[in-house]
């Protein structure tokens, strides 16, 4: 059985990992107005996230993703953690009909 200081540093260091390989795969994308109208894509491509998203959504496995749009896996999970991140921040205010 883990003690509670041990839990506590286990919940920390897992933390630091997660920041990691956040900021590694948040490092793989860009946004510059120049490219695919600033549209956020994968650093060195064309490739926009928004269409890995969308693949990944209509059920599109890894790798015929990887296969087709000539990215790594770490490409497409950092697409993935984009669009999450994204998300996240976002707030949503359900639409209220007044009855008149």
């Amino acid at each position: 059985m883990c003690s509670l200081p041990m839990l506590e540093e286990k919940f920390k260091y897992y933390k630091r990992m997660e920041f990691i390989m956040e900021r590694n795969f948040m490092n793989r994308i860009v946004v510059n107005p120049k490219v695919m109208v600033g549209k956020p894509v994968i650093k060195g491509t064309r490739v926009a996230v928004y269409e890995i998203v969308a693949r990944v959504a209509q059920g599109y496995t890894f790798r015929d993703i990887t296969e087709d749009l000539d990215i790594t896996e770490g490409d497409i999970k950092a697409s993935l953690m984009y669009a999450e991140k994204l998300l996240e921040g976002e707030e949503i205010f359900p639409s209220i009909k007044i009855s008149s």
